[in-house]
């Protein structure tokens, strides 16, 4: 008689999912869903708003990433506007963005994914969280690591109006312009985020490279899929989280299709599985195949890791540096280990201080022209950025009153929706062999997910029709 295996909630991730893994006869596994059972609905009752309500609205969807959506939104207005920023405020806009990539990408590593090499997959429950980590790391770098992530989001609520939900972006600028004394706050904040950077790595070194075990579960074939990789690349091909073209490499490294993010129709294709809200994208000119990974399969992965292998390097010295020595650990381009998704997370924490040290420098940044006011009756618009967890595209169209009519959401975390499903079974069939269940071992399955800093409440966006709601009717015993 087959046995199913419940985790719910899974942990430390933004959102609400779990996982059911059916055993066999013979108590392996036979099966594993991925479900993510919670629902949103933005694209529908953001139709009939204003159109420059959307970056302040579609923003509430995630209380994690809302300044990726803020961002993608603005810029999806400047092109329904067909309005180009001005320099300065471009530039405002990058240095929030980049502000908002360091301290949410330090969030995973101390936080959430961290734990799980910093304390040790198989180490007890109650110590894989913030508090085994300050106990390795000590309550120095405790402080230190709250202390930056403060100091941080004050640059973003100086920039931006706000230290977690943004309230700048308009068709063609921003709302604010910053001052020579808020500039020179900034750098202040920003030097202290490379030498931080910096330290983290140093960290990484010391407890995952530098420790047998912990690097032995970064190359494991356990987590290893060959799969396509996407994400935005400026001019030179190199990695940038604001704007630039979306390329994709194939699983050997070659470029596959370089395009503009308004061709985005062209090149992905969403999909729908009866057992999620969660919707599931793949590359159409591929197609669908199933839940595997090679040549021609169509599944492809976005997020740190990805970006690194769709780029041919970073923008900025440091993080070049770092680029080059993992690829060359790891064994050349691409690497498919998806566990070093996080050594890649602490390779983008450091661009994005590098980059907003750059902004911060720039003394155009304080110019007082910080929009071009729009002239163009709206009809169309596409924006992206590079969110965190991925690519995240916002699809607008309005009649000539600037009323959304259509709305389309391609968020960050559903672009690896089949990766993750993937990983997830394949560690689980590792892990849980002959009904043998720890909870190390389980634990040993979240970590598939956990790499790629999944958030799903941001991808739930799907509408099949009907509501397959369960409900559960207990007495005052607790008797269902």
């Amino acid at each position: 008689m087959s046995k199913r295996i419940t985790i719910d909630p899974i942990t430390r991730l933004g959102g609400h999912g779990k996982i059911d893994i059916f055993l066999d006869d013979k108590s392996d596994v036979e099966r594993v869903y991925f479900q993510v059972p919670e629902l949103r609905g933005f694209e529908k009752f953001c139709e009939g708003r204003a159109a420059e309500e959307m970056p302040t609205l579609t923003q509430k969807i995630c209380g994690v990433c809302p300044t990726a959506h803020h961002t993608a939104s603005s810029k999806a207005l400047d092109d329904l506007f067909g309005v180009e920023p001005p320099p300065a405020a471009r530039k405002l806009r990058e240095l929030m963005y980049n502000a908002f990539m360091f301290e949410n990408h330090l969030l995973h590593f101390y936080f959430l994914g961290g734990p799980d090499f910093i304390v040790g997959p198989m180490a007890p429950r109650a110590k894989r969280n913030i508090f085994g980590v300050i106990d390795k790391v000590g309550v120095e770098m405790g402080k230190k690591v709250i202390d930056i992530r403060k100091r941080i989001r004050g640059v973003n609520a100086l920039v931006s109006g706000s230290a977690l939900y943004p309230v700048c972006g308009l068709p063609g600028g921003v709302s604010k312009a910053i001052t020579e004394e808020d500039r020179a706050e900034i750098q202040n904040v920003t030097k202290d985020a490379v030498e931080f950077a910096k330290l983290t790595l140093n960290i990484f070194d010391d407890v995952v490279l530098n420790h047998k075990g912990s690097a032995k579960w970064l190359t494991s074939d356990v987590f290893c899929h060959r799969t396509y990789y996407m994400g935005l690349v400026d001019d030179h091909d190199r990695v940038n989280f604001y704007d630039g073209d979306i390329r994709v490499v194939d699983p050997n490294g070659k470029e596959f299709v370089k395009f503009e993010a308004k061709d985005y129709l062209k090149h992905l294709e969403e999909r729908v599985e009866p057992w999620s809200y969660q919707k599931i994208l793949y590359l159409k000119n591929i197609g669908w195949k199933g839940f595997i990974d090679g040549q021609d399969s169509g599944v492809y992965r976005v997020a740190p890791l990805a970006r690194l292998n769709a780029s041919e390097g970073m923008a900025t010295p440091l993080a070049q540096a770092e680029y080059e020595m993992m690829f060359h650990a790891l064994g050349g381009k691409p690497v498919h280990n998806t566990l070093a998704y996080h050594w890649a997370r602490l390779i983008e924490v450091l661009y994005a201080a590098e980059r907003m040290d750059e902004l911060a420098r720039d003394g155009e940044i304080t110019s007082p022209k910080i929009r071009n006011l729009p002239n163009q009756t709206p009809k169309e618009g596409v924006g992206v950025c590079e969110a965190p967890r991925g690519t995240l595209f916002h699809h607008y169209e309005s009649d000539e009153k600037a009323i959304v009519e259509k709305l389309n959401l391609l968020v960050a975390t559903q672009n690896n929706a089949a990766a993750i499903c993937m990983s997830i079974e394949k560690a689980a069939r590792t892990a849980i062999k002959g009904g043998s269940i720890s909870d190390g071992r389980l634990n040993v399955v979240e970590m598939a997910f956990r790499a790629y800093d999944p958030c799903l409440a941001c991808a739930t966006h799907c509408l099949p029709g009907k509501m397959p709601t369960m409900v559960h009717v207990y007495d005052r015993k607790k008797n269902r």
